[in-house]
């Protein structure tokens, strides 16, 4: 069973930053997808960002390409966002996820990816 902590979320004014982290306990991680994605009120939850095993390899959403950027420390089994040039567009739930098994042929931007997820972390943008 894997667990998965989000940290980092916040209010901020629209222009502004937040770095987001979830830290993995459980079980080793490092050989599979972790993501995030995110739900607004009222709105179907969506992908954001997603990061292969190595780091090496990123995948984004349209709509936070060149502002967020994912990362990972797989010694501390931790995955991170750096949002950048937040807009009130950005407010939601924010949460973590990571496979645990390997998935061929599904997008990494699929939820289908991944088999746990945390219990989110709200961000608040103002305007």
């Amino acid at each position: 069973q894997v667990q998965l902590v989000e940290s980092g979320g916040g209010l901020v004014q629209a222009g502004g930053s937040l770095r987001l982290s979830c830290a993995a306990s459980g079980r080793t991680l490092t050989a599979y997808h972790m993501g995030w994605f995110r739900q607004a009120p009222g709105k179907e939850r969506e992908f954001v960002a997603a990061i292969n095993w190595s780091g090496g390899q990123t995948y984004y959403a349209d709509s936070v390409k060149g502002r967020f950027t994912i990362s990972r420390d797989n010694a501390r089994n931790t995955v991170f966002l750096q949002m950048d040039s937040l807009t009130p567009e950005d407010t939601a739930v924010y949460y973590c996820t990571t496979a645990v098994a390997l998935r061929l042929g599904v997008s990494p931007s699929s939820p289908n990816m991944y088999d746990s997820w945390g219990q989110g972390t709200q961000v608040t943008v103002s305007s």
